[in-house]
């Protein structure tokens, strides 16, 4: 495994976990219903990061 293949392993993992953290706040947010509108903007930043982390790694990974 080169370091570009590492590099674009590492951004795929970290997008996910961007993802996947920010749609859990999301929705444990709706769920208890306790979650103010600062807590859906930083789970929205966080589905942006990961969405823009994977397709980096998804266009680095054609080349």
């Amino acid at each position: 495994m080169d370091a570009r293949e590492r590099r674009v392993d590492t951004a795929r993992i970290l997008g996910t976990i961007a993802l996947v953290i920010g749609f859990l706040i999301a929705i444990v947010g709706l769920a208890t219903d306790s979650t103010p509108a600062k807590g859906y903007l930083f789970a929205g930043m966080l589905v942006t990061v990961g969405v823009g982390l994977r397709l980096e790694a998804a266009i680095t990974d054609r080349r």
